[in-house]
């Protein structure tokens, strides 16, 4: 027994040590993985985001054009470069625009700000130095311009890491939407993958949480990215019927502000605009227009959302906030898909099966 029991010992000493030198080599495997596909991670994650939104579409148009699914998959890619393309060339059509005839206007002498309305001075706070800059814009502009050179320049810099930004982040939905029709050409082989990852992740409740997971994607996509689109869209024939200079530029921040739920704020702004350079008629009009595309999400939203699990509005504000930190403008549209499928897995994991389908 003396001499069996040291032996058994060894035995247990020897497996552990073994066992902790695979897990510790798979793990080391696993992180440098990870650490070579980080740059490419966002993009992998927005394509499959795409890819699962989009399927049912691409199965429709699969069975439309005789099951060849390749020739579906380029279509909805091609569908899916005309509906980024269109807005990015108009906005920085808009962009080029502006920027020449401001450049023109302002070598010529020919700027003209008309003096701030009487009312904006009695505004809480902000009133009074608004009212002084605008008036000083509107009687000596150079003058301005020389005492805030400092200022002006940092924005300009400012500006064009934001142009370039904005660039580099059209690239990647691109390459993102160039994924997604890898993805949906090989929908099959993708499909058998879930199924064998949700299985041995969660059991018999792989079914159940692969499920919920799809129906949470197109949820948050097609609720919150497809109704912030639709508005931005609205407001942005809004801004060009309108005459307001840079509408191009003011339908991006919208765009921003509407995935993040606060696109109102952006209207406010445009509005007080529109009411101080432009006749009474024409500021009502916009006024109204303002209000129907921000109450429009009451609308689209129930329509868009379908029947998807819905999310607390603080879980997607969260989501676009810390993708965007992280990632940068992809992750705004990512975040609060991300997130939002976390949020719906944690639920159902911790309610059980019958409290997340009752809740979906």
């Amino acid at each position: 027994m003396t001499t069996e029991q040291p032996s058994n010992n060894q035995e247990y000493i020897r497996r552990a040590i073994e066992v902790s030198i695979h897990v510790g080599l798979l793990a080391l495997l696993a992180t440098a993985c990870l650490y070579i596909l980080r740059p490419f991670l966002p993009l992998i994650t927005w394509g499959i985001v795409i890819a699962i939104a989009a399927f049912p579409a691409y199965r429709k148009l699969r069975n439309l054009v005789a099951g060849r699914g390749t020739l579906a998959a380029v279509l909805c890619v091609l569908a899916f470069l005309v509906v980024l393309i269109i807005p990015v060339a108009l906005l920085a059509q808009t962009m080029f625009e502006g920027i020449q005839m401001a450049t023109a206007k302002v070598k010529g002498g020919t700027v003209s700000i008309p003096p701030p309305p009487a009312n904006i001075a009695t505004w809480p706070l902000i009133g009074p130095p608004i009212e002084h800059v605008w008036t000083m814009a509107s009687t000596n502009l150079s003058d301005l311009l020389k005492s805030q050179a400092p200022q002006i320049k940092t924005l300009a810099l400012g500006a064009l890491s934001a142009s370039a930004g904005i660039g580099l982040t059209v690239l990647q939905f691109v390459l993102s939407i160039l994924v997604a029709g890898v993805l949906l050409a090989k929908s099959s082989e993708c499909a058998a993958v879930s199924h064998s990852l949700h299985n041995h992740l969660f059991g018999d409740r792989g079914p159940e949480f692969e499920e919920l997971t799809a129906s949470t994607v197109r949820s948050v996509t097609n609720g919150i990215l497809g109704v912030a689109v639709i508005q931005s869209v609205l407001a942005g024939i809004g801004f060009l019927v309108a005459g307001l200079p840079g509408a191009g530029l003011w339908t991006l921040i919208f765009l921003f502000a509407a995935v993040l739920q606060v696109g109102m704020l952006v209207l406010v702004p445009a509005v007080i605009y529109m009411f101080a350079i432009a006749s009474t008629t024409k500021a009502v009009l916009f006024l109204v227009w303002s209000i129907i595309v921000g109450l429009s999400d009451n609308v689209l939203k129930p329509i868009l959302l379908g029947r998807g699990a819905a999310v607390p509005i603080a879980v997607v504000f969260l989501g676009a906030i810390g993708g965007f930190i992280a990632v940068g403008i992809i992750g705004l549209f990512l975040g609060a898909i991300v997130l939002s499928v976390g949020y719906k897995l944690f639920l159902a994991w911790l309610h059980g099966p019958v409290a997340a389908m009752s809740e979906s």
